[in-house]
């Protein structure tokens, strides 16, 4: 499991890291206008049986009263405990809690048959962790452009991120971070086209 560096995540797919309480780790959109599904999850005392804490988005927006964090302010998990702040944004800015991660029964709805999807993605990649969760929580979407119209309604739009944009979070406690290159290609958050994103991690 990388410790410091860079781990690609192929289009499509999902990848794991352990994060060590005051590291940073960004997500670097390596060709542009790609959506990155962020989960952490905070494991349980080793024997204790009980399933990690994780980032809630929902609690998240109860502490911020924002739909998404601002620089320096800090996401909470299930348990309303701080888990990563966010410290640097380089990309326009545009990121999603509102939209679940997609699965096997949002394809069908949209008429495909077997296609990748965030949620397995997260279950493998939690997998080589030793981890699981029965259930998939809401992610961040970082990079995904969801603007809210006047009249409530949710517009889904084309990323507008470029090459080389990065969002960078520091954690605040020992957590495991996973993100999947959402293979989202039946609507046109990722333009059509997923591409691979990057995992920075440093101290």
């Amino acid at each position: 499991m990388t410790t410091e560096g860079r781990t690609v995540v192929p289009a499509c797919e999902g990848r794991a890291v352990r994060v060590a309480a005051g590291q940073r780790v960004s997500v670097v959109d390596l060709e542009g206008g790609q959506v990155g599904d962020v989960f952490a999850f905070v494991p349980a005392p080793e024997g204790a049986g009980a399933a990690p804490e994780h980032l809630s988005a929902a609690h998240t927006r109860g502490a911020t009263n924002r739909l998404f964090p601002e620089v320096g302010q800090q996401f909470v998990t299930d348990r309303r405990r701080p888990v990563l702040t966010l410290v640097a944004d380089t990309s326009p800015g545009w990121h999603d809690m509102l939209i679940p991660a997609c699965d096997p029964a949002r394809y069908a709805a949209l008429g495909a048959g077997a296609h990748a999807s965030c949620a397995d993605n997260l279950k493998r990649a939690l997998a080589e962790t030793g981890l699981s969760v029965p259930f998939t929580p809401q992610p961040v979407n970082v990079f995904m452009r969801i603007p809210v119209q006047d009249d409530g309604r949710l517009r889904w739009l084309p990323s507008a991120s470029r090459p080389g944009d990065a969002i960078t979070f520091q954690a605040v406690t020992d957590c495991v971070v996973v993100v999947s290159a959402c293979p989202q290609d039946l609507v046109e958050i990722n333009g059509g086209a997923p591409t691979s994103l990057a995992i920075d991690l440093r101290s």
